[in-house]
């Protein structure tokens, strides 16, 4: 009788290895096809990378404008009733829309960008 402790972890290991070896050696091979995954990775990662920078210069924009309308109501005496007050949802989309704006005026569009934006 065989005494299997570790469940049966060796079979996954084997087959985790085989398909790690199979995408290694498809990005590293000498063909073109390798020099053509490695570039569409290369981009992949870089637009992946701008993406994420993008993000967090918006989550910045409303943490500030989320800072600067906490102080203003702080700083305001009266209440303002005149107003209706808007939904949490819609400040949050306008002060998102103005963060874009923003952003969009900061840096001009390259047409590589253009193309990874989504349609939605």
């Amino acid at each position: 009788m065989s005494d299997r402790s570790g469940g049966g972890g060796g079979f996954g290991s084997f087959l985790f290895g085989i398909v790690l070896g199979a995408v290694a050696g498809f990005v590293f091979a000498p063909t073109e096809r390798g020099a053509t995954t490695r570039r569409k990775m290369t981009k992949g990662l870089r637009n992946l990378k701008e993406l994420a920078e993008e993000k967090v210069d918006e989550v910045r924009g409303l943490l500030q404008e989320a800072e600067d309308d906490a102080e203003a109501e702080v700083e305001a005496d009266e209440p303002e009733e005149e107003e209706p007050e808007l939904a949490t949802r819609e400040q949050l989309r306008r002060r998102l829309e103005a963060a874009r704006r923003r952003r969009r005026a900061a840096r001009p569009a390259s047409p590589a960008e253009e193309e990874d934006d989504p349609l939605a």
